[in-house]
């Protein structure tokens, strides 16, 4: 093991310096991979004890319950010539002196990444070869990754192999560049463009607060994409498999096989019965919106009635987003996550013509950013955490809530679509569309909510859209 490694581990899990013992690893490792770090940690330290001039040493700190690495400089006073020569000619002598200047000259410089032997400046950062391919792979093939130890799994030479997921976040955490990979090299800088982009406050902070902050906008930015590939039954893979059929709200309603002038009573009944059927198409959705919810970083720590209210104000917003990729404006038609196919007309009798026009219409606009499945969570998340929904105790914490997941987005959107300058704000421009739209779809709400006698609807529908139920349904 190099000493550069060594010096990546030292550091007790409280945050204070000194070497790591073996009891300071993650429980997964084996007793035989313990023993083998152990050993060259020993070693690394025998090695930082050696008069080779000044060299990095790397202590990890515990922050907010994970590791962020930070760099500091230390001087080791080079010891004379004459102690390290005990015999020989004066000849010799200054053949030796001259290999220890020259290999002094040659300082071990570890990989950002995992603290192998850097090979050179990749991708913004001093990295080495093995983290260099794996992050150009990464980007290329555009992989998305998961983490079975909600990603604080430690990244070293020994383990980093181990999962991908935390890998990959510690490229970005220490700034490696998804652009430089498309558009190749780039020039060193002590900090780069993107960085600067995340704040305008940034320029006034040291690299190490930077490097904290950043850190923490990727961590929210993995964590959402995380919750939305788990929770989201239409991203961009699954519905590539999606097995379609024809299908129709009206499959439960006997329909007269001679023209018949129905009464304005009958017209109401079959329009519930529609609802009622539309009812269960949407159900499904409630579950994984509720768990993704769960997942949003700040959100948990909101009182429950302060998450009752954001997950039933936002829903309708929140699936319209995720359902976008799923409305076809040219053929006319909605496809649910089960494959079926609702025609537009049938969608304008539940709702009105011109409701249901106006949610193709924003549904195409949005498929026209060209948004990834992790944006499109990141915006679904910004739509949750909306600070002015009626009857919030606390809109101050869900502002904080938003403001995050909004610049987390900007950075996400600044480092995918580099050339698109404009794409931010277009995308963010959606937000108040939405709201209208969720404001007209509570309105149509109000005469179901008054007719909920004569349909029988799914608990959980009823539950998130505030209907009454059937006692028996309680």
């Amino acid at each position: 093991m190099d000493a550069g490694e060594g010096d990546q581990a030292s550091g007790g899990p409280s945050g204070e310096s000194g070497p790591m013992s073996i009891d300071d690893l993650p429980a997964y490792y084996s007793p035989a991979e313990l023993e083998q770090l152990a050993g060259q940690i020993s070693q690394s330290l025998e090695h930082a004890k050696a008069p080779q001039g000044t060299f990095p040493v790397h202590r990890l700190h515990v922050s907010s319950s994970r590791l962020v690495t930070t760099e500091t400089r230390a001087s080791v006073t080079s010891t004379p010539s004459s102690s390290i020569l005990k015999s020989g000619s004066k000849e010799d002598s200054g053949n030796i002196q001259a290999a220890a200047d020259s290999n002094s000259q040659k300082q071990f410089v570890p990989c950002k990444v995992c603290g192998d032997r850097a090979s050179g400046f990749h991708y913004g950062v001093t990295s080495c070869e093995g983290c260099k391919g794996f992050f150009r792979r990464s980007i290329q093939k555009q992989i998305e990754y998961r983490c079975l130890r909600d990603g604080k799994c430690m990244v070293i030479r020994l383990s980093r192999n181990r999962c991908q997921y935390c890998r990959f976040k510690k490229c970005l955490a220490v700034g490696m560049s998804r652009d430089s990979v498309r558009y190749g090299r780039v020039p060193k800088r002590s900090k780069s463009q993107d960085d600067s982009s995340v704040s305008s406050t940034d320029s006034n902070m040291d690299q190490s607060a930077l490097e904290n902050k950043q850190l923490a906008i990727y961590d929210i930015i993995l964590n959402i994409s995380q919750a939305h590939h788990t929770n989201c039954m239409v991203t961009e893979d699954r519905v590539k498999n999606l097995s379609r059929k024809p299908s129709s709200l009206m499959q439960q309603i006997s329909i007269p096989s001679t023209p018949v002038q129905f009464s304005d009573e009958e017209l109401e009944t079959q329009k519930l019965s529609m609802w009622q059927c539309l009812a269960s198409f949407i159900t499904p959705a409630i579950n994984s919106v509720v768990e993704f919810a769960k997942r949003v970083t700040g959100f948990p720590e909101l009182n429950q009635d302060d998450q009752l209210i954001l997950i039933k104000c936002g829903f309708f917003e929140v699936w319209l987003t995720r359902m976008a990729r799923m409305f076809n404006k040219g053929d006319g038609c909605l496809t649910f996550e089960d494959g079926s196919i609702i025609p537009k007309e049938e969608l304008g009798v539940v709702f009105s013509p011109d409701f249901v026009s106006c949610m193709f219409d924003l549904a195409q606009s949005l498929n026209q950013l060209n948004l990834n499945d992790t944006e499109i969570g990141l915006f679904c998340a910004i739509v949750l955490a909306t600070p002015d929904r009626k009857g919030l105790e606390n809109p101050k914490a869900v502002e904080t809530i938003q403001d995050r997941l909004i610049e987390a987005l900007k950075l996400q959107i600044c480092r995918n679509h580099s050339t698109e300058e404009n794409l931010f704000g277009t995308t963010i421009v959606k937000l108040p569309q939405l709201r209208t739209l969720g404001v007209q779809h509570d309105e149509i709400l109000e005469w179901y909510r008054t007719q909920w006698n004569r349909v029988r609807l799914p608990p959980l529908f009823s539950e998130i859209y505030d209907i009454s139920k059937h006692e028996e349904d309680m």
